[in-house]
């Protein structure tokens, strides 16, 4: 099974296509596609790169274990699970922006 990344343009967060058509930053969110369903994989990629609005698209082979999408390299693992340092700044905790309502970013 495969799933579709980025990062979201405004902020650089991780998000996932999900079953709608839309990003999201939650991963077992993400819209599952099997190896029979190429097409429909490529022709998402191709409509999310026209639009600008997610950038460093990427194919992320995953795995579901006890009913949750578990990506196959570390890389992604990492991704999925935020940053691995806090985000302070002389003691002050700040989080990344997050995607709008609609699950697009403006440009």
């Amino acid at each position: 099974m495969e799933i579709l990344t980025g990062n979201e343009l405004t902020s650089g967060g991780t998000v996932y296509l999900d079953a709608n058509g839309a990003w999201v930053e939650d991963l077992q969110a993400a819209r599952l596609f099997s190896k029979d369903e190429i097409a429909e994989r490529d022709a998402a990629l191709a409509a999310t790169k026209a639009t600008g609005r997610i950038i460093s698209l990427e194919i992320e082979e995953v795995t579901q274990e006890g009913g949750q999408i578990v990506p196959k390299r570390l890389r992604e693992r990492i991704r999925a699970a935020g940053p691995t340092a806090p985000l302070t700044l002389n003691g002050q905790a700040y989080d990344r922006q997050h995607l709008g309502d609609d699950g697009h970013v403006s440009i």
